[in-house]
C-alpha cells in the first residue's frame, strides 16, 4: 500500500508510526466515533504511551477551543453582531453554540495532534523493518 503523507495521517486520524491503522473506532460525528483504540489494527502501536497520556491533549483542546472562540466573535462582529452591552448574550449564545459544535473536533484532533507532533520518539517507519515490540 502507498503511503499518505503526515498531513493526510492527521486529517485522516491514522496512526503516526505506520499511517494505515486507525487511531478511532468510528466516523467523528457518532458516538463510537469519539473511542480511541487501544492498538493499532495494522502495526499494533499502543496509542496511550503511559497511563494518563492523553490528559496532555486536554490543553491542546483548550487552545483550540480559545482559537475557535476569539475566530466566531469576530465572525458575529463582521456578520453584523455589534459589539454593545445589549448584544452580550448574542455573543454569549453564539460562542456556546460554537464550542458544542466543535466539542467533537477537538476532541479527536487533540489526541491526534499529540500522537503525531508531540510526542518524542515516535516518528513513521516507512519499510516496517523496525520491530513493532520496540516502539510498544
Amino acid at each position: 500500500m502507498k503511503p499518505i503523507s503526515k498531513i493526510q495521517a492527521v486529517v485522516q486520524c491514522k496512526c503516526p508510526r505506520c499511517r494505515q491503522g486507525d487511531i478511532f473506532s468510528g466516523p467523528l460525528f457518532s458516538f463510537k466515533g469519539q473511542v480511541t483504540n487501544e492498538y493499532c489494527s495494522h502495526c499494533h502501536l499502543r496509542f496511550e504511551r503511559e497511563p494518563g497520556y492523553f490528559y496532555v491533549s486536554m490543553f491542546i483542546s483548550y487552545a483550540m477551543n480559545v482559537a475557535e472562540m476569539i475566530s466566531i466573535s469576530v465572525g458575529a462582529y463582521i456578520l453584523g453582531a455589534e459589539l454593545t452591552y445589549e448584544n452580550l448574550w448574542v455573543y454569549v449564545g453564539v460562542i456556546i453554540g460554537g464550542v458544542f459544535l466543535f466539542a467533537p473536533f477537538n476532541y479527536r484532533y487533540s489526541r491526534v495532534m499529540l500522537l503525531h507532533w508531540l510526542t518524542p520518539g515516535l516518528g513513521y517507519v516507512a519499510d516496517g523493518s523496525e520491530s513493532p515490540s520496540k516502539h510498544l
